[in-house]
């Protein structure tokens, strides 16, 4: 596969590594505007006459796509993979709840009088709309660039979002046997999910994800489990960790998205997961971003318990003192870049402990 991205063998190589604990990604989530001409005379289409369109048109949305990616940056290791996103966590709209789309993102809506049973409709309209997305963006793509995996999410997070945060957690406490039947349920509707959409998007088996934007040379994933910042140690070892170890089991390449300083106390449990690849840490809203000083023991202690990691938001100034206190084994770092020219003094920096 011949993409916009010149250097993309290279790029390929570095993620292997980082898959296996070694070497640097040097990259950012999302990209940015190219100095210079587009790749291709790619037409821009009107703007979006609404949000509806803007999120939910599979036409307006992949020659929109195609013109951004035709624009893009791929410098050091940024992929060029096309952002298909249906909201975090479309699994649940997959399942029965509401997509609402707003001027930054989607929201998901719960499902209103959730039965407890969890059923995948394929003729559900966000499914259809899944499928028609792909399908579209791929054609347009021509070989150019990737069509990332929408952001699907899985576990107790698609509960949440089905019947709503406060009753998945009433019902960890007072019918745990139910909750895990529908834990279970959830699981295997996400591979049934994941395969159909692997089989429209892998390209020659390679794929790509569109959160935090990763590439494989096989099946590719980001896990989460962002609840888990309401339950226990033994909760989410009971509740989450099982499912997440069969997703680490039949995925190839697996990175856990951990969100907020009130989910560290799981790291323990995320080490015990023998598959899991590498773990991407967001402090959250208020807190210090990823290059800061104050994670340096966090990312020592993922990586001594044999994961990659992943840290984003990473500001120039704080790339070589991050390199100098965590080393240069198994960091993916997701820049905060704003012009291609900070891309370059980047990788003058990355080179000297490459």
């Amino acid at each position: 596969m011949k993409t916009w991205k010149s250097n993309f063998e290279e790029s390929k190589k570095h993620y292997i590594d980082w898959w296996n604990q070694k070497g640097i990604v040097l990259t950012m989530w999302e990209h940015l505007f190219k100095d210079g001409a587009p790749y291709a005379d790619i037409p821009e289409p009107a703007p979006a006459k609404d949000l509806d369109q803007f999120w939910f048109d599979p036409e307006w949305r992949s020659r929109y796509l195609n013109y951004q990616m035709s624009r893009n940056s791929y410098k050091a290791d940024i992929l060029p993979v096309a952002n298909t996103q249906l909201g975090p966590g479309s699994l649940g709209a997959i399942l029965g709840a509401e997509l609402e789309g707003r001027e930054d993102t989607i929201w998901i809506r719960e499902q209103h009088n959730f039965s407890d049973e969890i059923v995948f409709d394929e003729s559900n309209k966000w499914w259809q709309l899944h499928l028609e997305l792909l399908r579209k963006c791929k054609e347009k793509a021509q070989g150019n660039y990737l069509i990332g995996c929408p952001d699907l999410v899985e576990g107790l997070d698609v509960l949440a979002s089905l019947k709503g945060s406060d009753n998945a957690l009433m019902d960890i406490m007072i019918d745990p046997d139910t909750t895990l039947q529908q834990l279970q349920a959830v699981n295997d509707a996400y591979f049934k999910a994941f395969d159909q959409i692997y089989d429209i998007i892998n390209e020659d088996g390679e794929m790509a994800f569109c959160y935090f934007s990763i590439w494989g040379p096989a099946k590719v994933s980001k896990l989460q489990c962002d609840i888990s910042i309401m339950i226990s140690e033994d909760d989410f070892r009971t509740f989450a960790l099982p499912f997440l170890r069969e997703q680490t089991e039949k995925i190839d390449y697996t990175l856990y998205h951990l969100d907020g300083v009130d989910a560290m106390r799981h790291v323990d449990a995320l080490l015990e997961l023998e598959n899991l690849n590498a773990i991407q840490w967001t402090p959250g809203v208020g807190q210090p971003q990823g290059g800061a000083a104050c994670w340096y023991d966090l990312y020592k202690k993922i990586l001594a318990g044999g994961k990659s990691i992943m840290a984003n938001w990473v500001t120039l100034d704080e790339l070589k003192p991050l390199l100098d206190n965590v080393g240069n084994q198994g960091l993916n770092i997701q820049m905060d870049f704003k012009s291609e020219h900070e891309i370059d003094e980047a990788l003058k920096i990355i080179e000297a402990y490459r």
